[in-house]
């Protein structure tokens, strides 16, 4: 998974730890444990000890965080496929979207409230128990850094929590999910060319706002919500479409009543782009598909005789879509099944035809060049990968 090492389980979650963690944890440890050698009382290893304690404290907090999206994520009924920890916090990943705008947000929301929990627990807890000064001091920076991470995990640009809290109030505004993760990427894409900006003034010694690690958060952000900002709107464009509106022109279809022998010499002699055709009876009616490997079984003397109706394979009910289906399904239904190609077929059962993955790209391409959706080029070569979601 990304190079991440799975520790094991947290509530049935599984949980990740990406490798710049351990960096980061080292350099907490380090940086705290400095600052507790002030403490006369604290001797040898001691202040190297409560720095590491601290950094532990702050990715606990972490985690709780996005234990926090998680939960209310899983009382909606969507399945958390895992959580890691990594260089800049914490990520919880859904198998799925919120169905509603206040879904949306509840999940969104859950992370920050969760934080601002942590920091009012530890303030009263460094500020009403009998603690020694280094365990206060540890106590006290674990609920200042709660607060921190409420408050910038509420910037208003994905990929942060405030990002997805603005998607869900332009979702409820427009009714559209999509337009809610564009805006709010776009935001993101912002705030994180003004991160980087007060960054590279600071290392330049321009600027006494901001850090490297400003400079950092801005190219994580502006990188992750430009990918959200450019998934949602392919997806936005795919669900303006059907599946009928990208099947390939001139599909393989043939007639249940020709011969074999009439079948060959119609479409296999001469014309090698089709292995595989869908068969229609005389109302058009889809009846399964054929393969020309299929006819090498059959003598030669016998394919005046033989008719295509009676060689005829079904085609399994999952690999075929209704011609309504929305586009974006239909894509998102290729990726998961990591299938070639789908048979779309009419209300009435009559075949549309074939529709690919490379036919879908070609459609979209035709769109963004503001040509005729309709008139898809099926010979150009699939690419490697094509912006079909945007992963929670």
């Amino acid at each position: 998974m990304n190079g991440n090492i799975r520790i094991g389980n947290l509530f049935g979650i599984p949980f990740f730890i990406n490798p710049s963690w351990f960096f980061v944890l080292g350099l907490v440890t380090w940086s705290y444990g400095s600052s507790l050698t002030s403490f006369p009382e604290l001797t040898g290893i001691m202040p190297w000890f409560l720095g590491l304690v601290a950094a532990l404290l702050l990715f606990s907090s972490v985690l709780a965080h996005e234990l926090g999206h998680s939960f209310v994520a899983i009382a909606q009924g969507i399945p958390v496929k895992s959580i890691t920890l990594f260089i800049f916090g914490g990520l919880a990943t859904l198998e799925k979207e919120s169905e509603t705008p206040l879904q949306a947000f509840l999940v969104a929301i859950a992370g920050p409230v969760v934080s601002l929990l942590l920091f009012i627990a530890f303030s009263l807890i460094a500020g009403n128990l009998p603690l020694s000064l280094p365990l206060k001091a540890i106590v006290s920076l674990v609920a200042y850094l709660n607060l921190i991470l409420a408050v910038f995990n509420m910037i208003p640009g994905l990929p942060l929590d405030g990002g997805n809290v603005l998607k869900s109030i332009v979702w409820k505004i427009t009714g559209n999910p999509n337009k809610g993760i564009i805006f709010a990427g776009r935001v993101g894409q912002v705030i994180g060319w003004l991160a980087i900006s007060l960054g590279l003034l600071s290392v330049l010694g321009i600027s006494q706002i901001g850090s490297i690690w400003t400079l950092l958060i801005g190219v994580f952000l502006l990188r992750n919500a430009g990918f959200a900002a450019q998934s949602a709107t392919v997806q936005d464009k795919l669900s303006q479409y059907t599946a009928q509106d990208a099947v390939i022109p001139d599909s393989p279809i043939v007639n249940d009543n020709l011969t074999v022998r009439e079948f060959v010499n119609e479409y296999v002699i001469g014309k090698e782009r089709w292995k595989k055709f869908l068969v229609v009876d005389q109302n058009q009616l889809l009846k399964g598909e054929i393969a020309t490997e299929d006819f090498k079984k059959i003598p030669t003397s016998q394919w005046n005789e033989t008719y295509i109706s009676e060689i005829v394979k079904p085609i399994p009910e999952v690999d075929t879509i209704p011609a309504n289906t929305s586009l974006l399904e239909v894509a998102k239904l290729i990726e998961t099944k990591n299938t070639r190609e789908l048979v779309v077929i009419g209300e009435a059962g009559e075949a549309i035809g074939l529709l690919e993955k490379a036919s879908i790209i070609n459609l979209m391409l035709k769109e963004q060049l503001g040509q005729n959706p309709n008139q898809v080029e099926t010979e150009t070569k699939e690419p490697e990968e094509i912006l079909l979601e945007g992963k929670s």
